[in-house]
């Protein structure tokens, strides 16, 4: 491992400084107010920031609790209340900006624990482990061809090793110019890989999108593909919380803005925004208002969508932005997550997270009683288990509960001990907030910064200039907006990094 790094380093595989703040003071020199829609990530790491700089800021999150799609509440169970979760997320190492914002909190990240192993499940074949791969390439990367059961020597002679190249030629320009039209389904098929590798490989890793195949650009597949493998030293190993996210992230998040002079009101829907003499009006379904000379906008999609149409100032002002509104406003596919609390336990051996591969619903399985503290408690207590299942992008207009039940016979199929286990209680949702990445729309996707003075998008469907994806797009986007607030007012910006910006074999 030490040796995969050192490697890494040499040939330019670390953490790269893409905005190095400074330049200002370290505080805003003058009264600043700011609002933050959105309590998730991304409108929480603005916050953050922009309170700890002196910047008199506000979040109004619309939900009762924060955290969006990393969220957690109460929920009341036959045999009392429990605290329930939006669906797993890995925290995965080279998520440098989220986790600066965590270590506000918790220095030392404690409350992070290792998840052992990253298994793909198959009906079909063996299990592939992506857990025990060196942290850096090319020495993961090598690891992975040498070891992986799904593919072979003889595979790599008839795979179309031109097709592949872009794979390992990340650049921030030229892949969204000749990739981004493109389906990821079509370069796959491009690579003439075997059934088994191309589902057990990169099937599994472009749902972890919250998309299909099929509906996403390829230029977004090489982009994560490099993200997560190829341009990072921390390799595929990732954590989770040993706490729900509310007790772990969103409490003590709160408290440190609050100390910092920083407001947040859960429970409050942004219904409209106008332009006001010193730069913004916040209208909320209470009847409110709130003026501001900064807005961020961190809100999923769809919200964002109907935010911008309900606004008419924003038709003169922002003329670009509500054009690439209808588009980007439709969502990715809906996913379903599903928690059990079964009368009994799977074998001691299946792994705290497992992904999935050609299920026709499930995408992954947590083991929440190996994981965190409460389960824990309550499955020795009981007897039982606490099970997640997660399908990252699944038919549309089906029931929850039905989508819940596909899943639970799917596992099944992969841990047969799973059928004869009781379930004591079950909470399923499905929604439909992920953004899409559909082929064609990188050049009409907005970034954080808009036409108009003073307001700022931020959230994981954000376009940055760097490599970035899911839990720390959205934390990356929320300090870009907090740093355009900060150096418009004159004080110095937060320092943000990236994985390597361009790919090994990038010219």
């Amino acid at each position: 491992m030490a040796l995969s790094r050192a490697v890494g380093r040499l040939i330019g595989v670390r953490r790269h400084v893409v905005d190095p703040g400074g330049g200002g003071t370290p505080r805003v020199p003058r009264p600043t107010r700011a609002m933050v829609v959105g309590g998730g990530i991304a409108g929480m790491s603005a916050a953050v920031v922009l309170a700890e700089r002196g910047v008199a800021v506000t979040v109004l999150e619309a939900a009762p609790a924060l955290g969006g799609r990393l969220g957690a509440w109460p929920e009341e169970l036959p045999d009392g209340t429990r605290r329930n979760e939006h669906g797993f997320h890995a925290f995965f190492r080279q998520y440098y900006n989220w986790r600066s914002i965590l270590r506000r909190v918790d220095p030392a990240l404690g409350f992070l624990k290792p998840v052992p192993g990253y298994p793909v499940l198959s009906a079909d074949w063996p299990a592939e482990e992506f857990g025990r791969l060196p942290s850096a390439p090319p020495a993961n990367l090598l690891a992975l061809l040498l070891r992986s059961p799904s593919l072979r020597l003889a595979d790599l002679r008839v795979m179309d090793r031109d097709a592949a190249l872009p794979l390992l030629a990340y650049d921030p320009v030229s892949t969204w110019a000749e990739f981004d039209e493109r389906t990821a389904d079509e370069l796959l098929a491009s690579l003439r890989l075997p059934d088994r590798a191309r589902a057990m490989l990169f099937e599994v890793f472009s749902h972890s999108f919250f998309n299909h195949e099929a509906e996403m650009s390829a230029a977004e597949m090489i982009a994560q593909f490099h993200f997560y493998l190829l341009g990072n030293p921390e390799g595929l190993a990732f954590d989770a919380p040993d706490e729900d996210y509310a007790m772990a992230i969103w409490a003590p998040l709160t408290r440190h803005l609050r100390r910092h002079g920083g407001q947040v009101h859960t429970g409050v829907t942004v219904t409209r925004l106008d332009r006001a003499a010193d730069g913004w009006r916040v209208n909320t379904a209470d009847g409110a208002s709130h003026d501001a000379g900064h807005v961020v906008l961190a809100v999923d999609p769809p919200a964002l969508a109907r935010l911008v149409a309900a606004s008419p100032d924003l038709v003169e002002a922002a003329p670009r932005l509500v054009a690439r509104m209808p588009a980007f406003g439709r969502p990715g596919p809906p996913y379903a997550v599903a928690r059990y609390w079964l009368d009994g336990d799977v074998r001691p051996d299946r792994a705290v997270f497992s992904g999935v591969s050609r299920q026709p619903t499930l995408d992954s399985v947590t083991l929440y009683h190996r994981l965190a503290v409460e389960p824990r408690r309550w499955a020795e207590r009981t007897g039982g288990a606490v099970v997640e299942l997660h399908a990252y992008a699944c038919e549309p207009d089906v029931p929850a509960a039905e989508l819940a039940e596909r899943m639970r016979v799917e596992l099944t199929a992969l841990w047969p001990e799973a059928a004869g286990l009781q379930v004591r209680a079950l909470r399923a949702r499905v929604e439909a907030r992920a953004p899409a990445f559909p082929p064609g729309s990188h050049p009409d996707r907005p970034g954080v910064r808009t036409e108009v003075k003073g307001l700022y998008l931020a959230g994981d469907g954000i376009r940055t200039e760097f490599p970035s994806a899911l839990m720390e797009r959205s934390a990356a986007t929320g300090i870009l907006a907090a740093n355009h607030i900060l150096r418009a007012e004159g004080a110095a910006a937060e320092p943000l990094l990236s994985v390597r910006p361009r790919g090994l074999l990038a010219r």
